[in-house]
């Protein structure tokens, strides 16, 4: 039987699928349907960076539109969810546990995620962190005063949060719950009672099972994504002994040498990709740890879109902005906007918003993304939106005038007040 061949517009609305990411949602969102997204990506990255919704509340909004990001918290905290080193650190489904159990017990596999060197050079204050959850229950970091004398800082810790980390890595403590996105800290035997090591898989079926899910998730993958979505180390699984043993599908994209591989779960999608039926029509704000664009190479070989994230470069050396989302439009990634959600004004401020070059300026375009960044802006309870500068500059106008006709589906219509340099903040 030959291997379907794909055109690079239909491996990208295959990846959208796959990802849930091909329709706008039209539905109003659930709390299941949290739950349900989490698992079709397989994990959830988390980050900590809040000048719009914190990326892992944003991947979903992108999937699930208007939703309750207290959902979120609610699942880790009734346990459908825990937190542990996935791609970075993650938002992970819990029947997933027994898959990372390994890295827990060789902790050091992880290189700088465990202070090993911290553990051998004060085993004392970890144990008496240790012992005083074991005595008083689940802790913060902040519910530790600080002792060593240093002034905070980013990475900064003090001894005892940086024993909750060691602590966490090793698989000792869980993350219970959090409040107010910070973590809350207990035993493991409390947070996951009845886990026992002899329900561990085998590193065989480990490795085989991160490789099926990646690429389930990815919708298709080359050889070369797959061990970065889950962050798996080597060896890694033969995928043509997979593809043998029909665990895994192969298709060809037009003008790459190397196949792509499918999960069989998406024969039907790889059917309507190769038909060229399968339509890609959502457009939305992504995080900059979406999936669809945390593998920065994956993003350049998918969807010819290079990304960087430039907030950890000085100001003066970035291009686009500090934290710049990436703009999906109908299956391509055309451009990025640097935004800021200033909540207690209520003002969505696009501080810059760049088109792609070759991207065709058009009054449909415009009405595209004038209705992401709309819903965006509600969702973030901001009725209004600035429109800093824009390039090229002449599309400035375009979206100024698509952005005062917007109102968010399913919501009524908010008034939006637009202002548009022409030259570069």
């Amino acid at each position: 039987m030959s291997e379907p061949v794909l055109t690079i517009g239909a491996a990208r609305a295959l990846h959208l699928a796959a990802q849930g990411m091909l329709q706008t949602s039209r539905a109003r969102a659930s709390k299941d349907d949290v739950l349900a997204a989490i698992r079709r990506m397989g994990v959830l990255q988390i980050d900590t960076i809040s000048v719009v919704a914190r990326s892992p509340y944003l991947v979903l909004w992108s999937r699930l539109g208007d939703y309750d990001p207290c959902w979120l918290d609610a699942l880790l905290e009734e346990g459908k969810l825990f937190e542990y080193w996935a791609h970075e650190a993650c938002f992970i489904p819990i029947e997933d546990y027994g898959l990372y159990r390994h890295r827990m017990i060789d902790p050091g596999s992880l290189g700088w995620k465990y202070a090993a060197g911290f553990l051998r050079d004060h085993p004392d204050v970890v144990e008496r962190v240790l012992n005083h959850i074991r005595e008083h229950g689940p802790v913060r970091s902040a519910d530790f005063e600080r002792t060593d004398g240093q002034a905070g800082g980013w990475w900064a810790w003090k001894p005892e949060k940086r024993s909750l980390e060691v602590l966490f890595t090793a698989g000792v403590l869980m993350i219970a719950r959090r409040r107010n996105f910070h973590r809350i800290y207990d035993l493991a035997e409390r947070v996951l009672p009845g886990w026992d090591d002899s329900r561990m898989p085998p590193m065989e079926t480990v490795r085989r099972e991160f490789a099926l899910r990646a690429v389930k998730a990815l919708g298709l993958a080359k050889a070369g994504w797959i061990a970065d979505y889950h962050r798996t180390r080597p060896p890694h699984v033969d995928l043509d002994a997979l593809h043998e043993a029909g665990e895994l599908l192969r298709a060809k994209v037009e003008n790459w040498r190397e196949p792509v591989y499918v999960h069989p779960d998406h024969a039907p999608l790889l059917e309507q990709a190769a038909a060229r039926t399968l339509a890609a029509s959502a457009t939305s704000l992504l995080s900059p740890f979406d999936p669809i664009v945390w593998d920065r190479k994956r993003a350049l070989e998918l969807f010819d879109f290079d990304y960087r994230l430039e907030c950890y470069m000085p100001a003066d050396k970035r291009r686009y902005g500090y934290f710049t989302l990436p703009i999906l439009r109908r299956g391509a990634l055309v451009g990025r906007v640097d935004a800021k959600a200033h909540r207690k004004a209520g003002v969505f401020e696009l501080k810059a918003l760049a088109l792609e070059p070759g991207i065709r300026i058009s009054a449909r375009l415009a009405d595209d993304i004038a209705a992401a960044v709309a819903r965006c802006a509600c969702w973030h309870a901001c009725a209004q939106v600035t429109l800093v500068h824009a390039e090229p500059v002449a599309f400035a106008p375009l979206l100024r005038a698509a952005l005062d006709r917007a109102a968010p589906a399913g919501q009524q219509p908010v008034r939006m007040s637009v202002q548009a340099t022409s030259a570069a903040a």
